[in-house]
C-alpha cells in the first residue's frame, strides 16, 4: 500500500509528460503530412537498388583492370 503513494504520482507525471509531448508534436507539424513518408520509402528502395547495380558494375570493371595490370 505504501508503494502506491509513490507509484500513482509517478504514473500521473508520466502521463502528463506524454500528453505534453503529443501536443507539442501535433503543434509542430509532425502529423501534417503522413503520406509523403510512406511514398518516399518506396522510392528510396528503387534508388538504392540502382546504386548497388552501379557499384557492382564498377567493382567488376575494377577487378578486370587490376587483373590486366598484374598479368602483362
Amino acid at each position: 500500500m505504501e508503494s502506491l503513494y509513490f507509484l500513482v504520482p509517478c504514473a500521473l507525471i508520466f502521463i502528463g509528460l506524454a500528453i505534453k509531448v503529443l501536443f507539442w508534436a501535433i503543434n509542430n507539424g509532425q502529423y501534417d503530412n503522413l503520406d509523403t513518408e510512406a511514398h518516399r520509402i518506396l522510392f528510396d528502395a528503387q534508388k538504392s537498388g540502382q546504386a548497388s547495380k552501379q557499384a557492382t558494375t564498377s567493382s567488376s570493371e575494377d577487378s578486370i583492370q587490376e587483373s590486366d595490370t598484374k598479368n602483362p
